[in-house]
């Protein structure tokens, strides 16, 4: 029983530092534009021509 003494503030701890991390990442804009980064690889921009 004394074990939950220490592991019940830990887990409040890790709790709220991991909604502090999501609202930092919400608000620094990492979820702005999903859609950007997924299209990004499929762009072909290696315009530069072979050179043997």
């Amino acid at each position: 029983m004394s074990v939950l003494l220490y592991l019940i503030p830990i887990a409040l701890f890790l709790g709220l530092l991991g909604l502090g991390a999501f609202i930092w990442s919400l608000r620094s804009g990492q979820y702005e534009d999903l859609d950007g980064e997924a299209l990004r690889i499929l762009d072909d921009d290696d315009d530069r021509p072979i050179v043997d």
